[in-house]
């Protein structure tokens, strides 16, 4: 009796150690995370600009701030 509860145990224990490291399907996940996160940059960027509205002025005039300090733009 003890040895079949001790070969259930270690069948159980291997396969759920199996599970924890499957983690085939994970990285796909955290892409399709980035790429959801990516199109909704895009497109309230591109709605901002579309109405030509303050924001999308804002948004430019900063963008162009940050480009040319990148390029030493910025510097006296």
């Amino acid at each position: 009796m003890m040895k079949k509860l001790n070969e259930m145990y270690v069948k159980s224990s291997m396969k759920i150690q199996g599970m924890i490291k499957n983690e085939r399907g994970s990285q796909t996940l955290e892409w399709i995370g980035i790429a959801a996160v990516v199109v909704i940059v895009v497109g309230l960027i591109s709605t901002a600009f579309a109405n030509d509205d303050t924001l999308g002025k804002a948004v430019l005039k900063k963008i162009k701030g940050m480009i040319e300090q990148i390029g030493g733009g910025g510097e006296g």
